[in-house]
């Protein structure tokens, strides 16, 4: 009885088997590689890595742009404050504008130097 059950197991997994290996899989016409597909253009890691450097530093550039126009904007808001004091005394936000411009140079400054 166990030989039998075996047999027909065995004979029941080499039908699938065969059905299997007989069998061929179509693929949509979208999928099927054409002659056009060796003359895509391949990067070298060196090429990608020059990209990648030249991007960076044009978001640099136009990071130092945007905090000069910054840096402009604070010291011209400073000096109309210190225009328009009489005493001698400043007031609260001509020193906060005193601490952004500060911060803001040293920003600038450093993003200066990764530039080079």
């Amino acid at each position: 009885m166990l030989k039998l059950a075996f047999s027909l197991c065995l004979l029941l997994a080499l039908s699938t088997t065969g059905l299997a290996y007989g069998q061929t899989i179509h693929l949509p016409p979208s999928v099927r590689q054409g002659p056009d597909t060796g003359t895509v253009p391949v990067r070298t890691q060196e090429q990608a890595d020059q990209e990648r450097l030249k991007k960076s530093n044009e978001l640099r550039q136009d990071e130092i742009k945007r905090d000069t126009e910054k840096l402009v904007q604070l010291s011209t808001e400073l000096k109309d404050f210190v225009d328009k004091t009489n005493q001698g005394i400043l007031s609260l936000d001509a020193l906060k504008k005193a601490e952004q411009i500060e911060k803001l140079a040293r920003s600038l400054k450093s993003k200066i130097k990764q530039s080079f």
